[in-house]
């Protein structure tokens, strides 16, 4: 499906909703703005804290737009949600698009069994799932019930140690394919052991002719001092939106959001906006913050646009913790 009619589809299911509240004064008119180029429109801690089928509803790393139920039924699937959010703790999520309510959850692990530590993911063009885990790093396509259906190469180069040079826990964060389905792209967290300690690398993989992926190109991406990636996205006309992240003891989260082009080996950045400018809504956070808006945000989704803006949803991973919260973010996104 092309990926306009894709965005228009979902869009329309979580336009329709209005599943996103916002604690704001009465008569408040969105949007409101975060900078010239992003607004927020509402948040929902409604999942904060919640469990399904005996499977606790956080540590979400990951958000995609699921394949229209049509697609699923003539590729011989089922779906009974349009949005998949993806937990770091081997479950991925079916939400309802109207509600974010779970409607189905689907265990995830490797080869052997074992759980893994998923944070990206991409809803592939016949509805199966690429899952990134950064514990290798690796990538797995996996079955719409989670079997694993095969694994993508890695460079020894991204490998963590002793293996290779990258840092545990700060490899593939975050991955997205490109439009028209032929590249996909992983993003490392933080930077390899002996790049400058601003430099993170961004993997792809070319589709094949028949389907499977094979090693592409690596590019550099210079972060924030401070800074890893924690999510990317790729926007329709085929730039990314880049999310970086921080967390400092006693101070709090800081969450930009970034939009990038690439440029030969590099991809260049051009800030959109630092979420600390948002307006708060009302949202409160159970440790200090600088707004208390803010969490540790980490999953990010286009899910359509609008008045010649994208329709973009976070969400944040509460790592199971009482003082952090599993909070969804709509947001307003002019490129």
């Amino acid at each position: 499906m092309r990926l306009r009619t894709f965005l228009a589809t979902a869009t329309a299911a979580l336009t329709a909703a209005g599943c996103l509240t916002a604690a704001a004064p009465a008569g408040a008119t969105p949007p409101r703005a975060c900078s010239p180029s992003v607004s927020l429109d509402r948040f929902s801690d409604a999942l904060d804290k919640t469990t399904y089928d005996g499977t606790y509803v956080g540590n979400l790393s990951a958000l995609a737009v699921d394949l229209p139920r049509s697609r699923l039924r003539s590729s011989g699937g089922t779906s009974t949600g349009s949005l998949v959010a993806l937990s770091d703790r081997s479950a991925l999520f079916r939400l309802d698009a109207r509600t974010l309510e779970p409607e189905g959850v689907v265990p995830l692990a490797d080869e052997e069994g074992n759980g893994l530590d998923s944070e990206g993911l991409v809803v592939d063009r016949d509805g199966t799932y690429l899952v990134s885990s950064e514990t290798e790093p690796s990538v797995r396509r996996h079955s719409r019930d989670g079997k694993v259906l095969g694994r993508l190469p890695v460079p020894d180069a991204l490998r963590t140690a002793p293996e290779g040079p990258a840092r545990a826990n700060g490899t593939f964060e975050g991955l997205t394919l490109l439009p028209g389905g032929r590249t996909l792209l992983a993003s490392m967290e933080y930077p390899l052991a002996g790049d400058p300690a601003d430099l993170v690398r961004f993997q792809t993989w070319q589709r094949s002719a028949h389907g499977s992926f094979r090693l592409g190109a690596q590019y550099t991406y210079r972060v924030d001092r401070g800074l890893g990636v924690s999510e990317v996205t790729a926007t329709p006309d085929g730039r990314l939106l880049v999310l970086e992240r921080g967390f400092t003891s006693g101070v709090g989260n800081t969450v930009r959001l970034y939009l990038a082009d690439r440029h030969r080996a590099a991809f260049e950045k051009t800030l959109l906006a630092d979420l600390v400018h948002c307006p708060s809504l009302g949202a409160t956070a159970e440790q200090p913050q600088p707004n208390p808006l803010l969490d540790n945000i980490e999953g990010m989704v286009i899910t359509g646009r609008g008045q010649g803006r994208l329709k973009v949803l976070l969400v944040s991973d509460d790592n199971q913790n009482d003082v952090q919260t599993t909070r969804f973010y709509a947001l307003r996104v002019r490129v």
